[in-house]
């Protein structure tokens, strides 16, 4: 597949005041923090306690200091407020699995876990779509959204938040995103602290963190050939050739081991561990990193019956 930076359906709207950008925090991937981080998060034998102190003192030992390798960057056209706290994302979407487990840790005190921190996440489905957005084009030729079972309507699929346990923990269940026109295969994320489980949502903190998780291209387009990604065709875009990515595991690019060697359609487990300041805050002033996504504005409109709590204040 080559890299395609034509106009689809995807430009970014104007902000409102609960669509708006976190410019400060950043993911930690400083050299042996990702791996030893990752290699003891998902070992069936070793405690989450044993993970995190493990991953934070390779990082120490490594590095002399935790350090903020990663700006945010544009939240893009298709947050929604009132994500519902939850586990499993997928409601019913079909995909090869993902089990995300990302690790939310202090970048400005020695890469300490940030416990009760809520990691918000948000991505299209096999076909490129996003719930409350199922009009937007995803460029090239894809079924319907409503061939896979949805209706624009009542869904909130690929949507969801997670509290970070003592250790700075939270895991997702959910399916390898499929691709839009211009953009590569990517995951929306956002880190707020100080507010509370409510009424099944997130209410009240700040958001200090935007960005996005990023999937490498051979084990991308090795995804795409299967069902149901490969009746979605077009020109898919690589990370090189992408207007937000711009390299290296400093740019949210996740660590991915196979649930089974030599079969894709297992699934996958991904790891990132992100470093925040507390207390930096959205400013509203707009994206840092790769900026916006392109586009003219998507036309679908939220879920019917969506979660009317706001996510962030």
């Amino acid at each position: 597949m080559t890299g395609n930076h034509k106009a689809g359906n995807h430009k970014d709207r104007t902000i409102t005041r609960r669509r708006a950008l976190a410019v400060t925090g950043g993911t930690v991937a400083a050299g042996g923090l990702a791996v030893a981080g990752y290699q003891s998060a998902f070992a069936d034998t070793t405690t989450e306690a044993e993970a995190t102190a493990s991953a934070t003192a390779t990082a120490t030992s490594t590095s002399g200091s935790c350090m903020t390798l990663m700006s945010s960057v544009t939240e893009g056209p298709y947050y929604l407020d009132g994500a519902l706290v939850r586990k499993d994302i997928t409601e019913g979407k079909s995909g090869v699995p993902l089990t995300l487990r990302l690790t939310v840790v202090d970048a400005t005190d020695g890469c300490t876990p940030v416990p009760g921190a809520a990691v918000e996440i948000w991505h299209c489905d096999a076909w490129g779509y996003y719930s409350g957005y199922t009009t937007a084009n995803p460029g090239g030729s894809a079924p319907a959204e409503s061939e896979d079972g949805s209706t624009a309507d009542d869904n909130t699929y690929l949507r969801g938040y997670q509290i970070a346990n003592a250790n700075g923990v939270v895991k997702f269940e959910t399916i390898f995103p499929g691709w839009y026109t211009p953009r590569t295969c990517h995951i929306h994320l956002k880190v707020h602290t100080g507010g509370q489980k409510e009424d099944g949502t997130y209410e009240g903190g700040k958001v200090n963190y935007t960005g996005q998780l990023f999937f490498a291209d051979d084990i991308a387009q090795e995804i795409f050939t299967l069902e149901p990604y490969s009746r979605h065709s077009g020109s898919y875009t690589t990370l090189d050739d992408d207007m937000v990515y711009d390299g290296g595991g400093a740019s949210g690019l996740l660590t991915l081991e196979p649930v089974k060697k030599a079969d894709p359609s297992k699934g996958y487990r991904g790891f990132l561990t992100l470093g925040i300041d507390p207390d930096a805050e959205n400013t509203g002033a707009g994206s840092g990193g790769g900026g916006g996504e392109g586009g003219t504005p998507p036309t679908g409109a939220p879920p019917s019956d969506a979660p009317s709590a706001s996510a962030s204040s």
